[in-house]
Parts: structure tokens; C-alpha cells; sequence
């Protein structure tokens, strides 16, 4: 053996250089690329929109407008751009997650849900009682599925079931489960109530949620006063939250309009970074015959979401005092808005 052949087999085996997490390899753009095209055009819940879109993704791909994109966050905000160019929908997108996400369909959902679920205490992030026998309820980030929330949503809905008024805060709440919403309106209702109706594509059938009769523990109940706090922030779950109870005239709505997204979404894993969020369905409220898709909810009291929880504190405070309550709370309302007593005590400016 000549000293060339001793030292070429001395040394390693020649490999590719490792890539950065995040970056994607040349090949692996047009088959995202092409994925994206058949999910769209097979589940995305306006056909006739489905195809437009598809034909604008080719003609880019085309282009060359994907290809030079070695970083997965740029490709999902190239493409999430090019599917919200014809109608907005927001919902409608591809998402990057700096983690590695499951393949299998809603995978990365569930992992991203499990995520900020354990963050934020099953999505009740803060109880409290203010001034006047208000409570007041933050419902963030998400409106987790009942398997994940329940025992947290329960606990925090029957906790607040004795107070006077009801603050609920949805201002950082970004979306969630219909079924969670069901959930909730069964404690700001007497009765079973038809809140939305769902047409779902691929069954081509349409599917109505109801709040139920029976609940665990305590309610609010459909008759003290309900204030939603909003944002432009609140989308998708947090605004049918909004929309149902604002449809029924049983919610006074506290803040700024929202973001404007109504249609249902799945997910589908294209890479182990990158998920398309499909819309597969659509909200037809059982009141206004429509949704809030694109035009946000309107607040009945707009103002900025930093004053909302002032504003609606005090409205609050002007019910109870206003009521035939002779409670502890309705006195202590009255002595508040007469000036006899600070507000102190719970951090709130009115």
C-alpha cells in the first residue's frame, strides 16, 4: 500500500457540512411549495378562492420568488403573504415553529397548545376580585380544548358565579376550541342556547353549538351585568366568544375592535419547522345570519384596550349600585361612585 493510500484511509469520511436548525436544503422548497398548493386546493373552505390561490403560488414558484428562501421563517412569511393576497383571510397561512413539530395532521397544534397551556395555567391566567363585588377574569393566551382546561376554566368560572358583575378579559386571547366556548357560555346563560353554526366543506354539512342546561358547580348565570374587555388582538375562538354573547345582547363589549378572524382552521405539518394553517370550515351566527370575518367585532363601548378594564370597572360599579342588590358589594358600590370610598385595594384607576 503506497503512503497515498495509507493517509486517504486514515482520514474520515468526507460529510456535508451541518446546516443551521432552520435552514432548508435546495431541494426541500419545491416540494413545500407544491404541498401548500394541494392542501389549499383540497381543504381550504372557498374552492373557487382555493384555485386562485394555487394559480398565484405556481406562477411565483415560477418565478423563482421561493427558491433562493434557505430560511424556514422567510418561506412561511413569503407564503403566508401570497395566500392572503386575494380575500385577507388571516387564518389562512404558514406558520414557523422554532421547535421541531410532530408530521402527523394537527401535530403541531397540540404541541404548541400543550406549550402555552403549561405557561399560563390552562389559560386562566389571573382571578380576581375588584371594588364593588366585580370580578374579574382573564382568558389567555388560547381557549385550550376542555381536556387540557377544563379543571382550570371550571374552577376559575365557579369561583366567580357569587360576584355582583363580571369582567371578562380577552385582550391578549388569540384563539382556541368552539367547543371551550360552548363551555363558557353555559355559565353566562340560563337556558340552552343556540350560539353559532358551523359549515364544515368536507362533509358539506353544517353543525350548530349550543351552550348546555347543566353545568359543574355554580354560574354567573344570563342576568348580572357581562362586560368583555377586547382587543385587536383577540381573534378566531376569543372573538366568537365575543360575537355570541354580543349577538345576544347578553355582553357589553369594552375596547377595541378586533382582529377580524371567523373561519375555522387545521393544521398540516410541511417540514418539521413549518405548518400550513388551513381554514376547512366557516361561523354563520344564528342572529346576525354572518360572521365577524375580516371586520372584527365592533366594541359597544370602543375606547383603548389600555383604558378598557377602567372603563368597563366603572360601568360595572354604576350597574351594581344601580341595582335592587342589597348586598355588602351594591353598598359598596354606592359609596365608591359617591366618592366616600378610593377605589384601592385591587390596582384599578377609575
Amino acid at each position: 500500500m503506497t503512503d497515498t493510500a495509507r493517509t486517504a484511509q486514515a482520514l474520515p469520511a468526507r460529510t456535508e457540512p451541518a446546516l443551521p436548525e432552520h435552514t432548508l436544503r435546495p431541494e426541500e422548497i419545491p416540494a413545500i411549495v407544491a404541498e401548500i398548493g394541494r392542501l389549499v386546493r383540497e381543504f381550504y373552505v372557498f374552492p373557487e378562492i382555493a384555485e386562485q390561490l394555487v394559480g398565484i403560488i405556481e406562477d411565483r414558484a415560477a418565478q423563482g420568488r421561493y427558491e433562493a428562501t434557505a430560511d424556514a421563517g422567510a418561506l412561511a412569511a413569503l407564503l403566508s403573504e401570497d395566500l392572503q393576497s386575494v380575500n385577507g383571510d388571516r387564518h389562512l397561512r404558514v406558520l414557523f415553529h422554532p421547535y421541531p413539530v410532530p408530521a402527523e395532521p394537527g401535530g403541531a397544534m397540540m404541541t404548541r397548545l400543550t406549550r402555552e397551556a403549561d405557561l399560563s395555567l390552562g389559560g386562566v391566567p389571573l382571578v380576581r376580585r375588584m371594588t364593588g363585588g366585580v370580578a374579574l377574569l382573564e382568558l389567555a393566551p388560547i381557549l385550550f380544548p376542555t381536556d387540557m382546561t377544563g379543571e382550570s376554566l371550571v374552577a376559575a368560572l365557579n369561583l366567580v358565579a357569587r360576584a355582583e358583575a363580571l369582567i371578562l378579559d380577552l385582550r391578549e386571547c388569540v384563539g382556541g376550541a368552539p367547543h371551550t366556548v360552548a363551555l363558557i357560555c353555559s355559565y353566562l346563560l340560563d337556558r340552552p342556547t343556540h350560539l353559532n353554526t358551523i359549515y364544515d366543506r368536507a362533509d358539506d354539512d353544517f353543525t350548530q353549538s349550543w351552550s348546555v342546561p347543566m353545568v359543574h358547580g355554580p354560574k354567573f348565570g344570563g342576568s348580572k351585568p357581562l362586560y368583555l374587555l377586547t382587543s385587536r388582538r383577540t381573534f378566531s375562538a376569543a372573538e366568537e366568544l365575543t360575537y355570541d354573547l354580543q349577538q345576544l345582547g347578553r355582553a357589553t363589549v369594552v375596547g377595541e375592535r378586533t382582529g377580524g378572524g371567523a373561519n375555522p382552521r387545521k393544521g398540516f405539518t410541511l417540514h418539521p419547522h413549518l405548518e400550513a394553517s388551513i381554514p376547512t370550515a366557516r361561523a354563520i351566527n344564528p342572529v346576525s345570519g354572518t360572521n365577524w370575518e375580516l371586520v372584527g367585532i365592533t366594541p359597544d363601548i370602543e375606547t383603548d384596550p389600555a383604558e378598557a378594564l377602567a372603563t368597563a370597572h366603572r360601568a360595572a360599579l354604576v350597574a351594581v349600585a344601580g341595582s335592587a342588590a342589597d348586598s355588602l358589594s351594591a353598598e359598596e358600590a354606592r359609596r365608591i361612585l359617591a366618592g366616600e370610598r378610593p377605589p384601592g385595594g385591587d390596582g384599578t384607576v377609575l
